[in-house]
């Protein structure tokens, strides 16, 4: 189908800015121009603190968000944000981390982890990981419920999500869910369709995206599937999983793969191709109506999984 009205209109705008791709600017540029663009009206919540956990490369900064003033045996969502590993930050997906709050009604712990280049992975993979498994032991000294975690990210935050998933089957730490919206899993374009289908003119490019790995990969780990999760030899025993992907999107069909592949392994596995966007629609509301839908769908999934 067509891309949605809204969805073509900021399309086109993008288009007529004649602003640089990623791949043809600097890191500096790159975030100074993230950073710069308009973000959704933001969603008035109760509870918001920030604090630190340690973690092997130093003190790791998150941000705790929750509708209800004094939370207390909540539900968590560790929230990875979006941006290549490059962009982007607690600030930068504020308005995202207090719409699943909203949404999910849980204690939603944004993580700002280090950004590639200047900490390439394993960096960014173990900062995700240590506030995960810090918050198994410890979630109930800000009002969370250690027994009930869901691990929640956007493109590459939903590759930090899946990778810290499979760690967390790996080492034992069990998860509730991990809610993966439109995931970067593989190095290796050539395989997916989508990557040529919509190599450009649809927001993020497949340029992009090797940009993004080339920096997020600058030490290696490309074989390592907590950095690359489709090089996960087996995903049996992976926490639940909701994949959800944009059809105008290059990550498309890597996302679509990877949930059958958790299906495949006899996870409980949903997904989600939505119509007419493009990639980071989800925190584009204001602009890409149809977001507003996955939203609810999201919150729904997570709270019927917390039970």
């Amino acid at each position: 189908m067509p891309l949605d009205a809204d969805v073509a209109e900021l399309v086109q705008a993008l288009a007529d800015s004649q602003a640089p791709a990623l791949s043809d600017g600097t890191v500096e540029i790159a975030r100074s121009n993230y950073f710069s663009a308009p973000k959704p009206p933001l969603d008035d919540i109760a509870h918001i603190k920030d604090s630190v956990v340690e973690g092997p490369h130093g003190p790791i900064p998150i941000r705790v968000y929750s509708t209800t003033p004094d939370p207390s045996g909540l539900p968590v969502i560790v929230m990875f944000h979006g941006g290549g590993w490059v962009l982007s930050s607690v600030d930068g997906h504020d308005h995202v981390a207090r719409r699943f709050a909203t949404v999910t009604d849980a204690l939603v712990v944004s993580v700002d982890y280090r950004l590639a280049p200047e900490h390439p992975f394993p960096a960014p993979h173990d900062d995700c990981w240590a506030v995960t498994e810090w918050l198994s032991h410890n979630a109930s000294s800000i009002g969370g419920d250690a027994e009930r975690i869901i691990v929640l990210g956007d493109s590459a935050g939903a590759n930090l999500a899946a990778g810290v998933a499979l760690r967390a089957r790996d080492e034992g730490l069990q998860l509730v869910a991990q809610v993966l919206c439109y995931p970067c899993v593989d190095t290796e374009q050539d395989s997916y369709p989508s990557m040529t289908e919509n190599a450009t003119g649809y927001f993020l490019t497949a340029a992009d995206m090797r940009w993004f790995w080339g920096h997020y990969l600058a030490n290696g780990g490309k074989q390592n599937p907590y950095a690359v999760p489709a090089r996960a030899e087996s995903l049996e025993g992976v926490a639940p999983s909701l994949t959800v992907t944009a059809e105008f999107d290059p990550l498309r069909d890597e996302g679509a793969r990877y949930a059958k592949r958790l299906a495949d392994a006899g996870t409980s596995a949903e997904y989600l191709a939505v119509p007419g966007v493009v990639h980071g629609f989800i925190g584009r509301w204001h602009t890409m109506s149809r977001a507003v839908s996955i939203h609810h769908h999201i919150g729904e999934y997570c709270t019927q999984l917390f039970g």
